[in-house]
């Protein structure tokens, strides 16, 4: 029996590098907490990509942006996507990998001026798998009529850049609490979220200490997921207001 490759994926709101209340100052524990899971892909948003205030005020305020910080010495490979800028600096959404980032694109989905939203699509060379991964990284508005235009925007995406038989996983913060999304990325992608497909219901993710909301997804086309579970507990209860989703994936037998 010839054995698949698995692709062990992350999603996580990481809240800036803070915990819930932005009190505590938590990235260092973040990087700690995912490098310990030898993960292929990272899909991160709220991440700081340049904060000039923080970095004079607060305590071990890494030199390099977030994502690069979180990925030095695990993961190779960064695709940052700015989606807001600020006075003191700029965040957005980002990709870490394992293996080679062939190209990506940052695409503006914002629909209005106070939610400054992006879609970050990334096309991953990975070892084993005969056709590219395509990893598209997003973070929903969190009005509902913001979020029917931005799902739209994501099906035209994946619509006219990704082939139908390449590997395809959508994740992250989707503010979907009302549950829609996946019916409309089934029905105009054929993707399907696989804690939804697999426990046939969505991972509840908000407000990390008392989870309430289904929020955060991974979507997957081409990819079944083997396992997976919300990472909820120690370390992961004082490290952001979201609970990250952890899911392994395998390629389709064609």
């Amino acid at each position: 029996m010839i054995s698949r490759q698995i692709l062990k994926v992350l999603s996580y709101n990481i809240h800036k590098g803070f915990g819930l209340g932005n009190v505590s100052f938590t990235l260092p524990e973040i990087k700690r907490a995912i490098s310990s899971l030898d993960l292929d892909i990272v899909f991160l948003q709220e991440v700081l990509g340049q904060h000039d205030r923080h970095a004079s005020r607060v305590d071990g305020w890494p030199d390099l942006p977030q994502s690069h910080f979180l990925a030095e010495d695990v993961w190779p490979y960064v695709a940052y996507g700015q989606t807001s800028i600020f006075d003191h600096g700029h965040q957005g959404n980002a990709i870490l990998s394992k293996y080679p980032i062939l190209e990506f694109e940052n695409l503006d989905i914002s629909t209005n001026a106070i939610e400054t939203r992006s879609l970050l699509h990334a096309v991953l060379d990975v070892p084993g798998l005969s056709l590219p991964v395509h990893c598209v990284c997003v973070h929903l508005n969190l009005m509902r009529r913001g979020r029917e235009a931005q799902l739209k925007r994501i099906c035209d995406r994946v619509t006219a850049s990704v082939g139908g038989a390449d590997p395809l996983i959508v994740a992250g913060d989707f503010n979907d609490w009302r549950e829609r999304a996946s019916g409309v990325l089934a029905r105009e992608l054929r993707i399907k979220e696989v804690f939804l497909d697999t426990h046939g219901t969505h991972a509840a993710t908000f407000p990390m200490k008392f989870p309430l909301f289904r929020l955060d997804r991974v979507y997957a086309r081409g990819l079944s997921m083997v396992g997976g579970r919300a990472l909820s507990g120690q370390p992961w209860d004082v490290l952001s207001d979201h609970i990250p989703l952890y899911a392994e994936l395998e390629e389709e037998e064609g």
